[in-house]
């Protein structure tokens, strides 16, 4: 764990955490990225056994609202959640199959890899310094902050739902699928469903 990052766990608290790509890289800006990671989500969530009340996927960034798994902690969780994203995307950046993210990111020609100009310039952004390809997905540390009371769970949806807006990537929260307002707003489970939560959520 990082120096003076510390962890407070077996508390019964709900966590909110926040993860960030390496250098703020928009590693997850195409909607077939931020698919990926939804789903990937749901298999980790299903695989650790753990409540998931909020998230938003932003184009750098994400944020979840989640109870203490009944397998492991939350740093695994993230630890596990984290790698198997970016083995996926990173293999469909470098590879012509595409791995169903959308169109393919690279082709072959005469033998020769070619990658496309936007994944070329996203691989560039998550190199590590000095070592010619090899990529970084995630900044290595993640925040997690313990959340305890009705109140502050609230104000974490808000500020999660509110994310997409703020950062004048739509207009209202409903334009944004990759996070749980439609789910609280219309009982929308078509992304993502949430797990019961007996506080009724304002919209």
């Amino acid at each position: 764990m990082p120096s003076g990052l510390h962890r407070y766990y077996g508390q019964n608290h709900l966590h909110f955490i926040t993860c960030s790509c390496y250098q703020r890289a928009l590693a997850l800006g195409s909607p077939q990225h931020r698919n990926l990671f939804v789903r990937v989500l749901d298999w980790t969530r299903e695989r650790y056994r753990f409540s998931l009340f909020g998230y938003v996927v932003m184009p750098e960034h994400f944020h979840l609202l989640m109870t203490e798994p009944a397998i492991g902690n939350p740093s695994l969780v993230m630890q596990i959640l984290k790698q198997t994203v970016s083995h996926q995307i990173l293999q469909a950046l470098r590879t012509p199959v595409g791995l169903g993210l959308g169109a393919p990111s690279s082709r072959r020609e005469g033998g020769t890899l070619v990658v496309d100009a936007s994944a070329r310039m996203l691989l560039q952004k998550l190199e590590r310094p000095g070592e010619s390809r090899k990529y970084q997905f995630w900044a290595r540390r993640f925040y997690d902050f313990n959340v305890w009371t009705e109140k502050k769970k609230i104000e974490k949806l808000r500020y999660m739902h509110d994310n997409p807006v703020i950062r004048e990537l739509v207009k209202h929260p409903v334009d944004w699928p990759w996070s749980s307002y439609r789910f609280y707003a219309f009982g929308d489970t078509r992304m993502l469903a949430m797990d019961p939560w007996s506080v009724n959520v304002p919209k």
